[in-house]
């Protein structure tokens, strides 16, 4: 009899379980902290820099400027001052939160069409690395500000202009568009990367090498 209770017992524990790991996904999900970018990000600013909070560039990086933003943001409003913008935050700032996870994925799909294009076939480190790059420009002064922007940008990527970013997406470059937008950046910061047994630009070739990973060499 004793065996017999144990089961159910067992099995609402672990449903209990799963259902807080879920949770926790989904607010993770909403939830902006140091290098995230994008155009939940933006508004982030624009609501500090308008109450008085802010005072840097609205330019849609969590830098280390917005990140104090929000602790004052926090502090005076009474919640947890971590400088993480997670669901309570974003509500205080009048974002709601499926706003936010909306705006998130929108930005993960458009950088995973971007790497399957440009890195399908690449072990998976390649194609968080090419993911990276995508996010290293966003945050760089020569380069548009925002991901589509730089994903956009005339002549940036091969495979914009040649129809391949239009074509399925590999599986696994969600998971890399999920990593590098999480902060995973296995190019070491580089702002480039071509296939040196393709490349015919000579300028390209100039940029000081970081590493090369599968068929891409990463530079600065």
């Amino acid at each position: 009899m004793k065996k017999r209770r144990l089961f159910p017992a067992l099995a609402i524990i672990i449903a209990i379980n799963i259902l807080v790991i879920v949770a926790a996904q989904h607010a993770d999900a909403a939830a902006y902290r140091r290098g995230s970018s994008g155009a939940v990000v933006t508004q982030i600013q624009t609501k500090l820099r308008a109450w008085g909070y802010y005072s840097g560039a609205i330019d849609g990086v969590f830098g280390s400027k917005t990140e104090r933003a929000v602790k004052y943001f926090q502090q005076k409003n009474k919640l947890t001052a971590d400088g993480v913008a997670g669901t309570a935050t974003l509500a205080a700032l009048g974002i709601s939160a499926s706003t936010a996870t909306n705006a998130q994925s929108g930005d993960i799909n458009l950088l995973a069409r971007l790497i399957s294009a440009e890195a399908r076939g690449e072990p998976f480190d390649g194609q968080v690395a090419v993911g990276a790059v995508v996010l290293n420009r966003v945050k760089h002064p020569s380069f548009p500000g925002t991901l589509s922007g730089v994903i956009y940008q005339p002549g940036a990527f091969t495979c914009v202009v040649d129809g391949q970013f239009n074509e399925p997406v590999a599986q696994s470059a969600y998971k890399a568009a999920r990593d590098a937008i999480n902060g995973c950046d296995p190019s070491g910061g580089a702002i480039y990367y071509y296939n040196p047994k393709t490349a015919t630009s000579t300028w390209i070739r100039s940029r000081p090498v970081l590493l090369d990973i599968g068929e891409h060499r990463f530079c600065s």
